[in-house]
């Protein structure tokens, strides 16, 4: 599968000759190229339960074009495709924002198990009691980690829970009879899913600048504090990679003025184990289980977003939550069930959440990991960030220039040069990298976004560091071999805004981009 609008430049296979013109084409053979006539699969035993009759003749086929190829073909075709992808498994992944950390191949086995593999949403409780266990017992470690009084494990990726997060807050705020409060305060360093998820419930959103030194301006905040705030979206550390130096005094004001704390989870892997922001007094927070506790999250997911509240929230969780509704004894264990808070907003995801996807995978990462693992983890991805800060703060400008927590923004930008961030970023593909996060946050120009997470060892960063640095001597000296990167890969650059705005999922080439 190709979106034919991307691939504007193809190039072959890397290798020591030269690179040919961009005009040169490569096409990949698909399924249906090496179909052969006769060939089989996959030899189906014979049934072992009665035939049944054929549907209606006007609802069948008269043909039905699919290829014929042996097992081997098949497997070794897909191999071969999947050699052009970049994986965290055969590289680094510095993308600011993401936390691309190393997927322990244990979780696999885990949410593979039978016990958890074979069972369905919607058998009886007495049968999957394992299952609601699981589930019960990552609630309450997400809510010691997080030091919120319950925990939804519903939400579908972070910016669901943040969805349901403000549903909560306005929820809350509605039950007290409080309608005026309209207006939501968002930093200028916010995800742009944060005013998307307040945008959906039609409530306002008062964006507040950051200062000199990354943290929220305080002036700033303090003018848009009044009795219509439902409450405040915050990262903390922030998009910068800062921890905010004001942050119990930002967390006063918006409570002094009748508003909740929202905490956007994103960056958590920075914290564990360190400082629980329920603790510092947000009210609510998403946790991503897909970055902070390795659940992947490639190729679109699966993601979980799980919320965490403070008691004056938790009669507002979605329903069901998973809890104890019988006590066990000396000779009976305990019955997990579902429960539903007194004041739901209601069920957020068909059936219970992603739970051989991400539940199962989270608990074995957190099981694995222990208390004291958790705080290691924070510890050496800050460790990391900051080592790669002291190595490139010479060669890149970086704005707000103190010492960061799990990542870092620098830009992408030098002094008598037209390179740009994405030039940068595409020659960084040629040194066999994936690039950082570009052009976010919008508040530093040219921003590269780095985080190197805790999974990587000093050797990458080194050489990580060295590429970037060399690439910077590049830019002063040979632009145009930046301004033409990638050169080495299969493809080159690609023109992503034309992929963006015309998509295109299908096998080959269509003939209208034959001359791209």
């Amino acid at each position: 599968m190709v979106n034919a609008a991307s691939t504007a430049k193809h190039r072959p296979s890397t290798g020591s000759g030269p690179v040919p013109p961009l005009s040169a084409k490569i096409v990949e053979p698909t399924v249906f190229d090496l179909s052969s006539p006769g060939r089989i699969g996959v030899t189906m035993p014979d049934p072992d339960v009665p035939e049944t009759t054929l549907p209606p003749r006007e609802l069948l086929r008269s043909d039905l074009p699919l290829p014929e190829l042996a097992e081997v073909d098949v497997v070794r075709h897909y191999m071969h495709l999947s050699s052009f992808n970049y994986s965290v498994d055969s590289g680094f992944y510095p993308l600011g924002s993401c936390t691309m950390k190393y997927n322990p191949k244990i979780n696999e086995d885990t949410c593979r198990l039978p016990g958890f593999l074979h069972t369905h949403p919607l058998q009886p409780i007495e049968t999957v009691q394992g299952n609601l266990l699981l589930m019960y017992t990552l609630q309450e470690w997400l809510k010691e980690i997080g030091g919120y009084a319950a925990v939804t494990l519903q939400p579908a990726a972070g910016a669901h829970g943040e969805f349901t997060g403000v549903l909560m807050m306005r929820a809350y705020h509605k039950s007290r009879g409080d309608t005026k409060r309209v207006k939501m305060i968002i930093p200028d360093s916010a995800h742009g899913t944060n005013p998307a998820s307040v945008g959906m419930m039609g409530l306002q959103v008062v964006q507040v600048p950051s200062d000199e030194r990354g943290n929220v301006d305080l002036k700033a905040l303090e003018a848009a504090c009044d009795n219509t705030v439902v409450g405040m979206m915050l990262t903390n550390p922030n998009t910068l990679g800062l921890f905010d130096e004001n942050i119990e005094k930002v967390i006063e004001l918006v409570h002094g003025c009748g508003g909740l704390m929202y905490g956007d989870g994103a960056n958590l892997n920075a914290l564990l184990g360190i400082v629980r922001p329920g603790d510092l007094g947000f009210d609510v927070m998403h946790f991503n289980l897909h970055k902070t506790f390795s659940v992947p999250h490639g190729g679109g997911g699966p993601g979980v977003g799980p919320v965490g509240v403070a008691a004056r929230l938790a009669d507002f969780l979605p329903e069901p939550l998973v809890g104890m509704i019988e006590e066990g004894d000396d000779d009976t264990a305990p019955l997990y069930g579902f429960l539903k808070p007194a004041k739901s907003i209601g069920r957020m995801k068909a059936f219970h959440g992603h739970f051989g996807g991400g539940f199962v995978r989270a608990f074995t990462y957190i099981a694995m990991h222990g208390p004291d693992g958790l705080k290691d983890i924070s510890q050496y991805a800050v460790l990391n960030a900051n080592y790669l800060l002291a190595r490139l703060r010479d060669t890149y400008r970086v704005p707000f220039d103190r010492i960061c927590m799990h990542e870092f923004v620098a830009e992408g930008r030098f002094e008598g040069s037209d390179v740009r961030a994405l030039d940068i970023a595409k020659r960084l593909i040629d040194y066999n990298f994936h690039p950082p996060t570009n052009y976010f946050p919008l508040i530093v120009h040219e921003a590269l976004m780095i985080e190197p997470t805790e999974t990587e060892n000093k050797d990458t960063l080194d050489a990580f560091t060295d590429a970037l640095i060399k690439i910077a001597e590049e830019a002063k000296t040979q632009p145009d071999l930046l301004h033409n990167a990638p050169s080495t890969t299969r493809f080159g650059r690609m023109d992503e805004v034309k992929a963006a705005r015309e998509l295109v999922l299908c096998c080959g080439l269509p003939e209208d981009y034959s001359n791209q």
